[in-house]
């Protein structure tokens, strides 16, 4: 992926830059992530949370996510695009999602999450690891 990316909401309000090569590119499909998407899974980046360089203050919204832990979404309040997630199961580290990067044709997922709560139409990609859960740590496939 190039670094550094950049991106922002739908209607130009919050714009960020991160410099920050992807820790990890995934698909969640944890029922959290599907609520917040509005579709069958979310689809992001993993990267150091001090990379990211945000513009104006994104509206946030807290959840205890399905791994036990605090969750916070990100979203902008004029036109509720979502942007990031961050947890207290991993303070230091941000998932970006890619509907807003600036070219999100670099944004290849390298794995599945979450696929115990998949929804039962949803294809996934047999080419690709999954993980009913959370994936152990240090796996960034």
């Amino acid at each position: 992926m190039n670094v550094p990316f950049s991106g922002g909401c739908a209607c130009g309000a919050i714009r960020y830059e991160c410099s920050s090569e992807p820790l990890a590119m995934l698909n969640c499909h944890c029922r959290d992530c599907q609520q917040s998407s509005g579709a069958p899974f979310a689809s992001g980046v993993v990267v150091p949370t001090k990379s990211i360089k945000v513009t104006s203050s994104p509206k946030t919204y807290s959840v205890l996510a399905s791994s036990g832990a605090q969750t916070t979404r990100s979203f902008c309040s004029n036109c509720g695009s979502p942007l990031f997630t961050t947890g207290e199961a991993m303070p230091d580290f941000t998932s970006i999602r890619f509907t807003t990067f600036d070219d999100p044709s670099d944004f290849s997922p390298a794995l599945d999450i979450w696929t115990s709560s998949a929804v039962s139409w949803v294809c996934l990609n047999e080419e690709l690891p999954h993980f009913s859960q959370s994936p152990p740590p240090g796996t960034n496939e």
